[in-house]
């Protein structure tokens, strides 16, 4: 398994090279301190919907706070079926009717190196929650939470490649990540 048998820095250095964003350039040259960073992965089933979505729209609202460079964020999925495929255009097609422009993403698994690397793992949805926690051996840390339960309507945030409802998702994980950075503020 190629993400696997990667050292984490190879990991660090793929997000970079697939998201290219200016953020994770700069931390790449090393003018920012990552150790210093929140480090932050959302996980749905796949990586193709859900949680790039929420990777892609976090980034882009801790910039708008001015928390960009507080904010390391990227996604896996608990499956590997879907590994190295790109975001599904219809989760793509919904981001830019938002005025928001996805960088390109490949699919990718949870790791135990990612439980490790990461401060809060943000899931889509208890069953993603219970699949990490077998993969992760589980949750010593505390660090594996739905993305709803920082709303005031904890729930499951449902699939959009089974519903269909792309933008039902896209709300629901505005919302999520609304109710995240504004606990994030307060940390």
């Amino acid at each position: 398994d190629l993400v696997r048998s990667r050292g984490l820095g190879d990991v660090y250095k793929r997000q970079l090279y697939n998201e290219g964003n200016r953020m994770n350039r700069r931390i790449y040259r090393g003018t920012m301190c990552y150790s210093d960073m929140r480090k932050l992965l959302f996980v749905c089933h796949g990586n193709i919907c859900r949680s790039p979505m929420a990777a892609t729209l976090m980034r882009v609202m801790a910039n708008a706070a001015g928390w960009g460079d507080s904010l390391w964020v990227d996604s896996c999925g608990v499956s590997d079926e879907e590994e190295g495929n790109p975001m599904d255009r219809r989760a793509v097609a919904t981001l830019l009717s938002h005025g928001i422009r996805p960088a390109p993403h490949e699919a990718r698994r949870f790791s135990k190196a990612d439980y490790a690397a990461f401060d809060d793992i943000l899931c889509m949805e208890e069953r993603n929650r219970r699949g990490l926690l077998r993969l992760s051996g589980g949750d010593p840390e505390g660090k594996i939470h739905l993305l709803l339960d920082y709303t005031d309507d904890p729930h499951d945030i449902d699939d959009p490649w089974y519903t269909g409802d792309f933008e039902k998702a896209y709300r629901e994980i505005r919302e999520g990540c609304t109710g995240y950075l504004r606990q994030f503020r307060i940390k």
